[in-house]
């Protein structure tokens, strides 16, 4: 998949640990996210999650991604494809700068992804939302995802 391909606004690229001061920074701005998904983040926590991978996937099929305006970080998520099946891009996280919330460029980012994905193959993107969450859930709602299971966490899905 060529990643630069995902948005048509923002520059995309893979994080790596050089950037992990950068994530930190966007990430402390999140509190709401981590007051329903503990512990607050710490930079060996963003390690982690840069190589944490779901059953039978390896980091090939793993996307940890910025998406960039200019050298400021915008967004980052997390992209799992094929996975659980393989038609399916799974998104584990997706956060913005605090910055540029609440402008619509969080649902034009997702947009633009999906598009992507679709023309790439994909049939339907999943995610997780943690329970009583309101601004994820209304995020992710918005953006047309719908409630296919729920448990510890609400399992979402956009068919494309």
């Amino acid at each position: 998949m060529n990643i630069t391909q995902l948005s048509n606004t923002f520059e995309v690229r893979r994080l790596n640990a050089e950037d992990v001061d950068l994530i930190y920074t966007l990430s402390i701005e999140n509190e709401i996210f981590y007051q329903y998904h503990p512990p607050f983040v710490t930079k060996e926590s963003i390690l982690k999650d840069m190589a944490a991978l779901p059953p039978g996937k390896t980091l090939e099929d793993k996307f940890y991604l910025g998406f960039f305006d200019g050298e400021i970080l915008t967004a980052v998520m997390d992209l799992i494809l094929g996975y659980p099946t393989e038609d399916t891009g799974f998104i584990g996280l997706f956060m913005m700068n605090s910055n540029y919330q609440n402008q619509g460029i969080g649902s034009r980012i997702i947009q633009e992804c999906a598009a992507h994905l679709h023309g790439s193959g994909y049939r339907k993107i999943r995610l997780g939302v943690d329970q009583g969450n309101p601004q994820s859930n209304a995020f992710w709602k918005k953006n047309g995802f719908t409630v296919i299971d729920e448990g510890e966490y609400i399992v979402m899905e956009l068919a494309l």
